[in-house]
């Protein structure tokens, strides 16, 4: 079966994010000798690259930061031949080339063209939704200890969260600040033990229990936070803060796909387990997915999945499937 007339400037598989999961199903495609290409937010940048620290990814017992493991990441996918732009992406169109059907990447005025999408925009950080906090971002409102942590030096701040990010930034500002008051709405965190053990044995860091955000307070940059007790409404204080970082979960980078694709309720995008969403020819992988655990790990893992998919996917398209 003769392969069918696809214009040259055509893609094989385009990816659109340029974390973990990306990098991943950019390595696998280009080693699958698919002609592929992974576009990088211009505007947005993975969550990986400001984080501290990764002590949790098998083979790196010595850890390492966040920029340098996705840094090593595109330095192996494009050693494969994986080629990257930087574009921000506003919408995806379907597209057909004598009758073989694909997608379009749209940046502005251009268009990225393929037969196979692979969908890795990630996630972006969940807000507090309370007075003060919009006017105070960048005035004391952070969702990036890594990026913000050094102006806090000598000065108290506040982290609202208890999972792993949330803490392990809390040990995180212990570098800087003079005290770390960690806010949870729960009497006890949701991170890892090992991270629990560390932030309880540091004199820096305090804990505010069954206490949530009502509002941040300032005048030309924070000065505090509003809590109240969840058990009594009743109760509130204000505790004193130079700064405020903000880690409640994380919400879904959907919204490029959201009119092509089924989205959970959380507006995660919904795969299988080969990463394939509702429509043929597009696939996800990573944070963006709906999924239980979201890990550079895990993003990995459903980068290779998806990339495997794809070829496959494309292979078959083709007319030169196995």
């Amino acid at each position: 079966m003769s392969e069918p007339n696809i214009p040259e400037t055509v893609f094989d598989a385009l990816i659109v994010g340029g974390g973990p999961a990306g990098y991943t199903a950019g390595l696998y495609a280009a080693r699958a000798n698919l002609k592929t290409m992974l576009i990088e937010g211009v505007s947005t940048v993975s969550q990986i690259t400001v984080t501290d620290w990764i002590e949790n990814y098998p083979g790196m017992p010595e850890g390492a930061s966040g920029f340098d493991v996705v840094d090593k990441f595109k330095k192996q996918a494009v050693q494969f031949g994986l080629q990257v732009v930087q574009a921000d992406c506003n919408a995806v169109e379907s597209r057909e080339w004598h009758g073989v059907k694909g997608w379009a990447l749209l940046s502005g005025g251009k268009a990225f063209e393929a037969l196979a999408l692979i969908v890795a925009t990630g996630a972006h950080w969940r807000k507090l939704d309370v007075p003060g906090e919009e006017s105070y971002t960048g005035r004391g409102v952070s969702y990036c200890a890594t990026c913000d942590g050094p102006f806090y030096r000598n000065r108290e701040v506040v982290v609202v969260g208890g999972g792993d990010t949330a803490v392990q930034e809390a040990l995180f500002l212990t570098h800087f600040c003079s005290k770390v008051t960690i806010v949870h709405r729960r009497d006890r965190l949701r991170a890892t033990a090992i991270l629990q053990q560390r932030a309880f044995a540091n004199d820096k860091i305090f804990f505010a229990w069954h206490a949530v955000v009502d509002e941040v307070i300032g005048e030309e940059t924070v000065t505090g936070v509003r809590l109240r007790d969840v058990r009594d409404a009743g109760k509130a204080w204000t505790l004193p803060a130079s700064g405020v970082f903000v880690f409640i979960g994380l919400i879904p980078n959907s919204e490029l796909v959201a009119g092509q694709v089924t989205l959970a309720d959380d507006k995660a995008i919904v795969v299988d387990r080969d990463m394939r969403t509702s429509a043929p020819g597009i696939f996800a992988c990573g944070d963006c997915t709906h999924k239980l655990l979201r890990q550079v790990v895990t993003a990995c893992g459903d980068g290779a999945t998806a990339a495997f998919a794809a070829q496959l996917y494309v292979e078959d398209l083709k007319g030169n499937a196995y």
